[in-house]
């Protein structure tokens, strides 16, 4: 039986769907925000995945129509073989990861940006099989002055160059894969606070990641969180090339948390890199010198690294050409070796850190460095060098400190060496040893050093 409160249920209840439906009605007139349209639909465009043929024009046309209109290009899975595309403004091109492919065509360059506010290219493989990029494109991917930009999720292989080349970009390359480029992974310029995150580069002919200006000045790109590995330096050098991360003249610029491994030269190289910051990276196996701030630069931190594995340790140094102001701190540095990939014809190699110039050097931990746990200066220059509170074991010598005329001061205190072959602290003129061992008497004679407080057990 139907009572009151029944009744009046039942209208509540048509009124609300009443007004439900004229609420629905009204939202489907209305076009959605930008945010939440869909992507457009290429069915119209004549493109199919896994077509032998270039489909480089119908492509073109996509991208200039979807970038227009504001919406999203998905590209199915399959490849495409493509080259010579223009990329426009705005666009954002997506696709399946690891399973839609843009294979360069061959004849021209792959894909190009050049002046554009943003664009955005997410979870598509880019592969240039090794074709010729031609005379006009440093890169797989060449973009220049692209403000907002975002590479994320993508695999890039197969460069007969650069895998990326970014010049005047800002934004983001991240979670990216970046493999068997000939010469650098990722070669960014003039960056506007690039975020390098969380890709890894393997396999590259010259490079890793580099950091570059035309000329030295204000970066601040971050490079943090990656996998670089398998770094070799086909065309020879002794260090423009087979580096892991590369930062030159670049100012203000972090790396962090990296992890390297397998490099011909360096893992981190720091070249007129002001301000760097180099904390908390792994750098295994590495041809030469692990990790290198060299040069004109004005200040450098280099903090809780682990290096195993390299001809040479930590370097900073280049004093003759400017390059002062650090702090070495709370790394751990051992097995190195005497070989390196060229022949040296200054201090060489075997050794764990060095520096020249204002520079605290403090809480390490070096062991297995054949040559020296640590060398201070370089005949005469030196100047402001404090070492304190280090740990060297298991090496040639432990501290070997220039006495050469000219030579500014030096604080070595409270350090603890440990099996050191050839003494604790021995006073050297370039590559001669001239004392026995200081910490045992004889150090009265340089009135430019100051021991204290050290020990040999």
């Amino acid at each position: 039986m139907l009572n009151r409160r029944l009744l009046l249920s039942s209208i509540a209840s048509m009124g609300f769907c009443a007004a439900v439906s004229r609420v629905s009605s009204a939202a489907a007139m209305k076009p959605a925000p930008d945010g939440l349209r869909g992507t457009i639909d290429i069915s119209g465009y004549g493109i199919t995945p896994d077509t032998a043929g270039d489909q480089s024009q119908a492509i073109s046309r996509l991208f200039e129509e979807a970038a227009a209109q504001g919406l999203p290009v998905f590209l199915p899975a399959g490849d495409y073989r493509v080259s010579g595309i223009a990329l426009p403004d705005t666009l954002w091109v997506s696709g399946v990861p690891g399973r839609t492919r843009l294979i360069h065509a061959g004849g021209r360059p792959f894909l190009t940006g050049d002046g554009l506010k943003k664009l955005t290219l997410s979870d598509l493989v880019f592969d240039g099989e090794g074709k010729s990029l031609g005379n006009e494109a440093g890169g797989l991917l060449h973009l220049r002055g692209i403000a907002d930009l975002t590479i994320e999720n993508c695999t890039i292989t197969g460069a007969s160059k650069h895998g990326v080349h970014a010049e005047r970009c800002g934004g983001r390359i991240t979670g990216n894969g970046i493999l068997q480029a000939a010469f650098a992974g990722l070669y960014a310029v003039d960056s506007a606070r690039l975020a390098i995150t969380a890709n890894t580069v393997s396999d590259c002919g010259n490079g890793g990641i580099l950091v570059h200006r035309w000329e030295a000045g204000e970066d601040g790109t971050m490079v943090s969180g990656n996998r670089v590995l398998k770094i070799a330096a086909n065309n020879g050098g002794t260090g423009e090339n087979g580096n892991g991360i590369n930062i030159f003249r670049a100012w203000n610029v972090m790396v962090s948390d990296n992890h390297i491994s397998d490099c011909a030269f360096s893992a981190i190289r720091a070249n007129a890199a002001t301000n760097v910051q180099i904390s908390s990276n792994q750098c295994l196996r590495s041809g030469e010198t692990a990790i290198y701030s060299e040069f004109g630069f004005q200040g450098a931190v280099v903090s809780g690294n682990l290096v195993d594995g390299a001809a040479n340790g930590i370097l900073i140094v280049n004093f003759d050409d400017g390059g002062r102001l650090a702090t070495v701190s709370g790394n751990i540095v051992r097995n190195l070796h005497i070989d390196g990939p060229y022949v040296h014809d200054g201090a060489g190699f075997g050794f764990g850190i060095a520096a020249e110039a204002d520079t605290v050097i403090s809480g390490n931990v070096i062991e297995n460095a054949p040559k020296w746990g640590l060398m201070l200066g370089w005949g005469p220059y030196m100047r402001g060098i404090v070492a304190t509170g280090n740990l060297v074991r298991g090496s040639g010598g432990g501290c070997a400190v220039t006495v050469v005329e000219g030579a500014g001061t030096a604080l070595i205190a409270n350090n603890l060496f440990q099996d050191v072959r050839d003494g604790a602290i021995l006073g050297y003129r370039w590559n001669g040893k001239v004392t026995g061992d200081l910490l045992t008497g004889g150090s009265e004679a340089f009135a430019h050093l100051t021991l204290a407080g050290n020990r040999l057990a």
